[in-house]
């Protein structure tokens, strides 16, 4: 199997991207804030730079962290990765609330409102669903890096969607729709 029919398979898994999204989720839904993360636009600009790892080093590195921590493989700054395109808020997938609703028809998640923005939060089955997903080696590098962003990027959305925009300037010249591949 060539790597563009790998890459190909992944892209069109749901699942995989549901677990990816999960795991961020776990992560960022912890009890000791609201247990939750504010707004799809949060969501999307982390799981950017999740989906991204060299990306992640560059974030890293803007943030005062060190780099090496996300520890990127030499395939993941060569292979073509999941593609994403530039919205008029930043990176996004325009599968999100399909995957978000699949995540909540599971069980695993749970959304809700407060005034105009979308809170993601996690439920019992969804942490236990991380916790089985972390322990299994596929996901444990995603659930590592996850945690990176909880400790150097847990922003605002404004705030994070600044910082992306000041860090990958070059994400504001992409025409909206316009496929963003590693930068």
């Amino acid at each position: 199997m060539s790597l563009f029919s790998v890459t190909a398979s992944v892209e069109n898994n749901d699942l995989f991207h549901m677990s990816r999204l999960l795991l961020l989720i776990d992560v960022f839904a912890t009890p000791s804030g609201d247990g939750s993360i504010e707004g799809l636009t949060k969501l999307a600009k982390l799981d950017f730079l999740l989906r991204y790892p060299a990306n992640l080093e560059r974030a890293l590195s803007a943030r005062g962290a060190k780099a090496e921590e996300a520890q990127v493989l030499d395939f993941e700054r060569t292979s073509v990765e999941a593609s994403m395109v530039r919205f008029k808020y930043g990176p996004w997938d325009f599968r999100y609330r399909r995957f978000i609703n699949l995540l909540v028809a599971k069980g695993l998640v749970h959304v809700y409102l407060r005034g105009r923005t979308v809170h993601l939060g996690i439920t019992p089955a969804g942490r236990e669903s991380a916790r089985l997903l972390a322990a299994d080696e596929i996901f444990t590098t995603l659930r590592e890096r996850s945690t990176l962003l909880k400790r150097h990027l847990d922003l605002g959305a404004t705030a994070l969607m600044q910082f992306i925009y000041r860090t990958f300037p070059e994400l504001i010249n992409l025409a909206y729709g316009e496929t963003i591949n590693e930068l």
